[in-house]
C-alpha cells in the first residue's frame, strides 16, 4: 500500500476518533474492511484513489461468492461509502463511487433471550463459588444484567464510574455519550463482596482505574474472557452454553424490562441506543411470544371450521 493511501486511510481513522468518537474495535473494523477492499483492487490493477461504482459493485459480489453473509456486506458498503465521502471532503476525489451502489436487504434479526429463570439459575449458580475468580464472575453477571451494558462498557469500567451513594454508574458510551445507570441493590452487594478480592486480580505491587483489572495487554479482563467464564457457569447451571453470552445478558435486561412495564424512552436511555427504532426491537421480541401463547393455549388455536 503506497504511503499516499495509507496517509488518507490514517486521516479518515483519525476523524473517527476525533469527531466521533469511535472505539478502538471499530477503527479496527473499518480499517480491516478498506484493507481487504484495496486488497481486491489490487488484483484488478486498479487502486483506492481510482475507484469507480463498478469496482465498488464487482467487490460486493466478490464478497458474496466468498461467503459473506448480508449484514456483513451491508457494513462493509456502510464504511466505504464513508470513507470516500471523507476522501470528498478532503479533495482528495470530486466522487464516492460507492454512494449509488445498493447493498442486499438485510432483515433485521431478533435478539436471543433467555428468560427470568434462566438468569436466576444462572446467578445461582455464581453464588456458589466463593473463590475470587467466583466472587468477581457473580459481580460481573450481576452489574450485567442490572445495567444492561454493552461488553465492552463492562469489562472496561473504570474505578470511578461508580457512585455508592446514589447506587448508579456513569457510563461512557458510543460516540463518547455519557449515560447514568441505576444498579440494584444484589449488584451494589456483590461489587461490595468483590471489592475486598479485587486485588487478587492486581499486577503485583500495580494500582488500576479499571474496576475489573487483569494481567491481560488492555490492563481489564477481556470480552473474550469474559465469554468464556459465562459459557463455564451455563453448564454449571444446567443451560446451552451456546444460548448464553455477555450480549445475550444485555437483551434479557431489556427484555425483561420490557414485560415489567417498563417504558420504551427509558430503556433507550439505559442501554444508550441514539435511536429509538434500535430499542423497539425488544417489542418485537414480546409479540413473538405473544403468538407463541396463543397458538400453544388459545382454545380456538387448534380449531378448524
Amino acid at each position: 500500500m503506497r504511503n499516499y493511501r495509507g496517509k488518507n486511510v490514517e486521516q479518515f481513522l483519525e476523524m473517527l476518533i476525533a469527531e466521533r468518537g469511535a472505539s478502538h474495535n471499530t477503527c479496527i473494523s473499518y480499517l480491516n474492511d478498506i484493507t481487504n477492499f484495496d486488497k481486491f483492487l489490487s488484483g484488478a490493477e486498479a487502486s483506492l484513489e481510482a475507484a469507480t461504482t463498478d469496482d465498488v459493485r464487482r467487490y460486493l459480489q466478490h464478497r458474496s461468492e466468498a461467503g459473506a453473509n448480508s449484514p456483513t456486506i451491508s457494513r462493509n458498503l456502510s464504511v466505504l461509502r464513508q470513507f470516500f465521502k471523507f476522501l470528498q471532503s478532503e479533495n482528495v476525489r470530486l466522487d464516492n463511487p460507492a454512494l449509488n451502489v445498493d447493498g442486499p436487504k438485510v432483515s433485521r434479526p431478533l435478539p436471543k433471550v433467555i428468560s427470568e429463570d434462566d438468569v436466576e439459575a444462572l446467578l445461582k449458580a455464581a453464588h456458589k463459588s466463593q473463590t475470587a475468580e467466583g466472587i468477581r464472575l457473580t459481580c460481573l453477571l450481576e452489574i450485567a444484567y442490572a445495567s444492561g451494558l454493552r461488553v465492552t462498557e463492562l469489562v472496561s469500567l473504570p474505578t470511578d464510574s461508580l457512585s455508592y451513594t446514589s447506587e448508579t454508574l456513569l457510563i461512557l458510551g458510543k460516540g463518547g455519550k455519557e449515560r447514568l445507570v441505576p444498579l440494584t441493590s444484589s449488584a451494589m452487594n456483590a461489587i461490595v463482596a468483590y471489592e475486598r478480592v479485587r486485588s487478587n486480580f492486581l499486577k503485583r505491587n500495580k494500582t488500576s482505574n479499571f474496576l475489573f483489572p487483569s494481567r491481560s495487554k488492555q490492563g481489564h479482563i477481556t470480552r473474550r474472557r469474559l465469554g468464556q467464564l459465562l459459557k463455564e457457569l451455563a453448564m454449571q447451571a444446567g443451560l446451552d452454553p451456546t444460548l448464553i453470552s455477555p450480549h445475550v445478558l444485555r437483551h434479557a435486561f431489556a427484555s425483561h424490562l420490557l414485560n415489567r412495564g417498563a417504558d420504551l424512552r427509558s430503556l433507550q436511555k439505559m442501554l444508550g441506543h441514539s435511536d429509538i427504532s434500535t430499542t423497539q426491537i425488544y417489542t418485537h421480541v414480546q409479540k413473538e411470544r405473544l403468538h407463541a401463547v396463543v397458538s400453544s393455549f388459545h382454545p380456538m388455536s387448534k380449531k378448524d371450521f
